[in-house]
């Protein structure tokens, strides 16, 4: 038996008394930078953020995006991150193939569409084009150019109710959740794959004229940036909840907290027009966007496949987008590319998250290797039936159906 010591040998202290020092130091440390549960599951499995997860311990206030990206291809990689992501699977039914009509399908050699009315539709769609199998295909908004039309097409006016032996097929588009056919159409275009033809938000033509300078500083001490001039009630207040959270920057009406409207210049000055042209709110968007970490994308409505611009044009400011919005989004972007903040189990695990990954250059940059490396996922779909690619893809669907000559 061994007998009670009161006072232990002076070795045993030597011993105990460090490390008692060392366990107090991890204790501060887990509160000080306790992270989000484990068992949130981002896009990409992004609870496991960068390839070393316990780098989040060291917080380093980074600004320098170029600075970020060498660390991370130092530690990680893009062989690491291609690897990692070489099996990344999405639905194939949230994207239409746009390869699945065969060329023996094709009933003309040539199509043109006459788009009528007022549109959004931007004016440098217009052209000649030159498709698969030999078809040739004219999108224009002159009449003069398009005399013969194989097709019209109508997106904020209705076709007409009926159409006779030899018109135009009639042709109508909308991109708005709701998907309303106008019931007169003979083929109906939407952003679903459900519907004849599909065109997505992610096409560069949804962005024109834009000032597209990426600004290679992020802010530091405001890491978000949000803008919204529609307030809708529910959107309103998940912005609210959200932001309260977090150092932000909100422009536009909503929850402006930047001293009103059309501020974003006086803020960086360098996001002005450079067409020479009076600058317009949106021109700035990229370029504002850029100089954020996150950017906070909330939808008007949850409807599946409905991912609009508000996601897309924060991918492209080289921000890393907060997103609520569609369930299936992650068929439409590429992998560990967005944070999904539908995945959380709390706003406030989501903004400790966000907070977190701010402070990690090597983690932050990982969302951006997608980019760096060429991993794309499903995002080449999303890509490949956008209003970009529109023009051929619905020449296509006139040819199939002969266009003029198609019985009514």
């Amino acid at each position: 038996m061994v007998p009670f010591c009161s006072n232990p040998p002076a070795k045993s202290l030597n011993f105990i008394v460090p490390m008692l020092g060392l366990g107090l130091v991890v204790i501060f440390l887990s509160g000080l930078f306790e992270l989000p549960a484990a068992n949130v599951n981002l896009i990409g499995n992004s609870n496991q953020v960068g390839s070393n997860s316990g780098d989040f311990l060291i917080a380093d206030h980074f600004t320098d995006m170029l600075g970020a990206f060498k660390k991370w291809d130092s530690m990680v990689g893009c062989a690491q991150f291609t690897q990692k992501y070489k099996d990344w699977s999405w639905h194939n039914s949230s994207m239409q193939d746009p390869h699945a009509m065969k060329c023996g399908d094709l009933k003309m050699g040539h199509v043109s569409i006459l788009v009528k009315g007022w549109t959004w539709i931007p004016d440098n769609l217009d052209g000649m084009y030159s498709c698969r199998c030999g078809l040739t295909c004219l999108w224009t908004k002159s009449p003069v150019l398009a005399d013969k039309p194989d097709a019209f097409l109508f997106e904020t006016t209705t076709p007409p109710s009926r159409r006779r032996e030899g018109d135009p097929l009639r042709v109508y588009m909308d991109l708005e959740a709701g998907r309303k056919s106008s019931g007169y159409e003979d083929i109906f275009i939407s952003y679903h794959a459900k519907d004849d033809v599909q065109s997505t938000y992610a096409g560069a033509l949804f962005h024109n004229n834009r000032n597209y300078y990426v600004s290679p500083q992020k802010n530091n001490d405001t890491l978000v940036y949000w803008s919204s001039s529609r307030c809708l009630p529910k959107r309103n207040q998940l912005a609210r909840e959200l932001l309260t959270l977090l150092p932000h920057h909100s422009f536009g009406n909503c929850l402006n907290n930047v001293g009103g409207p059309d501020m974003a210049l006086a803020f960086y000055p360098e996001c002005g027009s450079r067409t020479g042209h009076a600058p317009k709110w949106w021109d700035h968007l990229h370029c504002a966007m850029s100089h954020y970490k996150f950017v906070l994308a909330i939808e008007n409505t949850e409807t599946e496949s409905y991912v609009t611009e508000k996601l897309f044009y924060a991918l492209d400011s080289g921000a890393i987008p907060i997103y609520f919005g569609a369930p299936n989004v992650a068929d439409f972007v590429p992998p560990h590319s967005i944070i999904n903040g539908k995945k959380f189990e709390s706003l406030g695990a989501l903004a400790k998250y966000v907070k977190a990954l701010s402070s990690n250059p090597v983690a932050y940059a990982e969302y951006h290797a997608w980019r760096r490396c060429g991993v794309m996922g499903g995002y080449r779909s999303t890509r490949e039936v956008s209003l970009d690619t529109l023009p051929c893809r619905l020449c296509e669907a006139v040819s199939s159906r002969e266009g003029r000559r198609a019985r009514t």
